[in-house]
């Protein structure tokens, strides 16, 4: 290897530098394939022929990946910050006549809003927000109070945004997203940004207060300086700067209100939501104005634009940060337009203000239960930092209440055992932690937090085993006879419970989330449907264990004797977050059944890979789940088993689905104080009745009518699937 390597050395050391020819009109190519394929031949492994100016980064960078983060990068245009100032690319003002100096002052501020959100969607911060050739020399806008004050804004926002997702670590795939590169984030006199914003806000506002004023009350404002040479133009540059401005402000103001320790600050940042709301619905009707004072010709249609006015923004240029990045193909970044951009805003306000308007319930099942909603919304990146330092601060929940006392709560545990001495068991401190990234993990993108889940499921089931020993340790073998009395028992078989049925519940949502993501082909529904309902059963057994135990024994045994059976046949009825699992596993087992029917009787979905058996995507799905042992003895040979012999007589006679809706009807007054789990019940409702009917069709004409086509779909369900049956 040495030897090889030296010769190539050599051999690219001894070759000829000849500059390229470059070609010209009267330039004759010739056809080299015969050369290309005699030099294929003669080549060994491992040897490259090139041309003199032949790059390897230009030739690897001439290759599109066709994921817009991974393809950006930088056509050069200048070499230096200087270079670009000399030659005109961000002129302080940007024209001597100021009317046209509002129009590029404008034109500027929404060009950096497209800017951040496309930095926000996880480009380079070097070319969006700082392609702004005015943020890398802020010192240059002193002279220009509105420029320079809204500068300074945009860098204090910027480092806000980068230090709430550093310290909450959600920037996992986004790792663009948080390098600096080294960037002016830190301007001197930043901190001041507010005041200095406030007082061109002011003077702007007196101005259009002048533009309003009747003229016999116009002379005490004469001393006030227009902004521009055009009266009849003064009043909607001031409203269109000054909803510009007011959202800036208020949008810093949410993300240092959000970061506020222990939630303080929610309250107040939903005001300023609400403000910026209200600014951005300024914002682009101000657009309509903008256009009609500009002679630009859009060809490109103004709805690609970057600005609202659909005018080209001066002083940016992205190739001025080449230096400062990591090596990225030789093409530009794609910015959003400008109303995409303001969308982009809208749709993350909305996510905040959802955040700001949670309850800090210290209920673990109610926590995990609205990070699991607020996630249908698909919130980005910034928002799901924001929810995450809420959830976890300083290792506690909302920083106020210890993780031990969550736990404790969860398991359904007294009050008074928050405090017990147990919190500082090695193993319950190693439950804590896990609580704590399980948090985290639900507050990342769902493709991410797939993964994560099922690599910490073999985590809670060894943390499991340690508490099990440990309980054994302390007590020995578990007994028939009451010992609530023990306290320490209390807690351990309390805790064990809580920890299965997190557990499984993890399960549950790993599988569920392959359906998001669409990991799943239909021929493989049945599998997936199989697994699912052995997880959901244990899920359900394990949750109407702990709520069983919540009922304390002891305090029955002072009740009179009359009473007793009324105890015992209120006790015997199943709770209605069972009977809701219970609904979710009568689909799952419905839909395995039907499958499988399909399969084994009219051979549908039935599509041999010629890449992977059975078993394989067997293994590939449920690797996971298999090696944490979740549920117990769930093999490949037991799914077969299960499957094999499904046929649709045996189905029709024990109809799952009409159970599920049956099970949805009962339990829907239960849920009536909870619109999300009412909606969903409605769901499983309509899944369970159309799945019904395809049962009733497909078992009575199915193999007399080959035309018959079955497909599923999921039109009312994200996770359970509705049968489609029609003739071809």
């Amino acid at each position: 290897m040495a030897d090889k390597g030296a010769e190539e050395i050599s051999m690219y050391s001894h070759a000829p530098n000849h500059s390229s020819i470059p070609a010209t009109d009267s330039t004759i190519w010739a056809d080299v394939s015969p050369l290309l394929e005699a030099a294929c031949r003669d080549l060994g492994d491992g040897e490259l022929i090139h041309g003199n100016n032949f790059n390897l980064y230009a030739a690897m960078a001439a290759l599109e990946i066709m994921d817009p983060k991974m393809d950006s990068g930088i056509v050069y245009k200048y070499y230096s910050i200087d270079e670009a100032i000399e030659n005109g690319a961000a002129p302080v003002p940007t024209s001597l006549d100021r009317t046209v100096d509002v129009q590029c002052t404008i034109d500027i501020m929404d060009h950096l809003l497209a800017c951040e959100a496309a930095w926000h969607k996880g480009h380079p911060l070097a070319q969006t927000v700082f392609s702004c050739i005015y943020l890398l020399r802020p010192d240059r806008t002193s002279s220009h109070a509105l420029l320079h004050s809204y500068c300074r804004v945009i860098r204090a926002t910027c480092k806000a945004v980068v230090s709430v997702v550093l310290d909450a670590r959600t920037h996992e795939e986004e790792d663009l997203f948080t390098m600096t590169y080294g960037l002016p984030l830190n301007g001197d006199g930043d901190e001041k940004c507010l005041s200095m914003l406030n007082a061109v806000e002011e003077t702007i506002s007196r101005q259009l207060r002048a533009c309003k004023a009747i003229p016999s009350k116009r002379r005490v404002v004469e001393d006030l300086e227009p902004l521009q040479s055009d009266p009849n133009l003064e009043e909607g540059y001031c409203k269109a700067l000054l909803c510009r401005l007011r959202f800036r402000k208020h949008f810093y103001h949410v993300l240092t209100c959000m970061k506020r320790p222990q939630g303080r600050g929610l309250e107040l940042a939903r005001k300023h939501i609400a403000s910026c709301m209200s600014e951005l619905e300024s914002i682009l009707k101000s657009a309509d104005f903008l256009r009609s004072d500009t002679s630009c010709v859009c060809e490109d249609g103004i709805e690609e634009k970057t600005t609202a006015s659909g005018r080209q923004p001066v002083g940016f240029d992205a190739s001025l940060n080449i230096r400062l990045c990591a090596p990225t193909p030789p093409r530009a970044s794609k910015i959003p337009s400008w109303k995409k951009a303001v969308d982009y805003f809208v749709k993350l306000l909305h996510d905040l203000d959802a955040i700001c308007s949670y309850s800090l319930d210290p209920h673990f099942e109610g926590l995990l239960h609205f990070v699991v909603q607020f996630q249908k919304s698909q919130p980005d990146l910034v928002a799901r930092a924001h929810l995450q330092l809420l959830l976890v601060q300083e290792g506690k929940l909302y920083g106020r209440d210890p993780i031990f006392a969550v736990i404790t709560k969860a398991a359904a545990l007294p009050e008074a055992v928050k405090n017990h001495d147990l919190q500082q068991n090695e193993s319950f401190l190693q439950l804590g932690q896990l609580v704590m990234n399980l948090l985290r993990i639900l507050c990342a993108n769902i493709a991410w937090q797939r993964r994560k889940l099922g690599k910490i499921l073999q985590d809670w089931r060894v943390i499991y085993v340690q508490l099990e020993l440990a309980f054994r340790n302390e007590f020995g073998e578990v007994s028939t006879s009451s010992n609530d009395e023990n306290i320490c028992l209390r807690i351990f078989q309390h805790v064990l419970v809580w920890v299965e049925e997190q557990t499984f519940w993890i399960a549950c949502r790993f599988l569920m989330l392959g359906f998001e993501l669409e990991l799943y082909s239909p021929s493989e529904y049945c599998m997936v449907y199989w697994y699912l309902y052995a997880a959901l059963t244990k899920l359900a057994e394990k949750t109407h264990l702990k709520m069983a135990l919540t009922h304390d024994i002891g305090k029955r045994k002072g009740k009179k004797k009359r009473d007793s059976s009324k105890d015992v046949g209120r006790e015997s009825r199943i709770p209605p977050a069972v009977l809701f699992l219970q609904c979710y596993i009568c689909l799952a087992e419905g839909l395995t059944m039907m499958l499988a029917s399909l399969r084994n009787e009219l051979q549908v979905l039935q599509r041999p890979s010629p890449f992977n058996t059975e078993h394989e995507k067997f293994v590939q799905h449920f690797e996971l789940l298999q090696k944490a042992c979740i549920p117990d003895h769930v093999t490949y040979q037991s799914f077969k088993e299960c499957t094999t012999y499904a046929r649709f007589s045996t189905l029709v006679m024990y109809n799952y689905f009409k159970d599920a809706q049956r099970i949805a009807k009962e339990i829907k007054n239960n849920f009536s104080n909870d619109p999300e789990r009412s909606a969903e019940l409605r769901s499983l409702e309509q899944v369970a009745e159309h799945n019904s009917v395809a049962l009733n069709i497909i078992s009575r004409v199915g193999a007399l009518d080959p035309s018959l086509k079955v497909s599923f779909e999921f039109s009312h369900h994200p996770y359970f699937a509705t049968a489609v049956v029609k003739r071809s």
